[in-house]
């Protein structure tokens, strides 16, 4: 993660975009780590945003590309459970995305959605105002936080 750090904006936009995939990593701990080397608030959360947001697109669009027949041969779920989970996505279908910020679910939300074919565009703007608002209330504390230590 230092050697993260030590990249600047860079090292920020590519630890938030792998945080977004489903490599377990955390992208608030980066952001934190940004702004108490001093970086600048406004350009941390946009990078580490546009990052994680990159990188939950990716998420989508590897879900887009499976396929049922996989899903049931492979990692031997049966039909219905599909069928299940379809109809929940269903239900709630683009507002899922605003949920792509939680650890380790966000992960399968994101890669639900395209898998299940939810409107791409609603998924994206709903996925970034979702992980926006994390970057923006990890860095309101950090600001809050820091007054208390100094």
């Amino acid at each position: 993660m230092e050697g993260l750090l030590d990249l600047g904006y860079i090292g920020l936009f590519i630890g938030s975009f792998v945080a977004a995939t489903v490599v377990p990593f955390s992208s608030d701990v980066l952001l934190i780590g940004m702004l108490a080397a001093g970086g600048d608030i406004a350009w941390s959360v946009s990078v580490a945003t546009l990052g994680n947001w990159a990188g939950g697109l990716t998420s989508y669009w590897l879900g887009w590309i499976g396929k049922w027949e996989w899903i049931e041969k492979y990692m031997r779920v049966k039909h219905e459970t599909l069928v299940r989970h379809k109809d929940k996505v269903d239900r709630f279908g683009a507002l899922l995305a605003l949920l792509t910020w939680l650890p380790f679910i966000g992960d399968v939300f994101a890669i639900a959605l395209g898998f299940y074919r939810v409107d791409f565009k609603k998924s994206a703007v709903l996925m970034l105002v979702g992980k926006g608002a994390r970057f923006v209330a990890w860095a309101l504390l950090f600001v809050w936080g820091k007054q208390y230590i100094q």
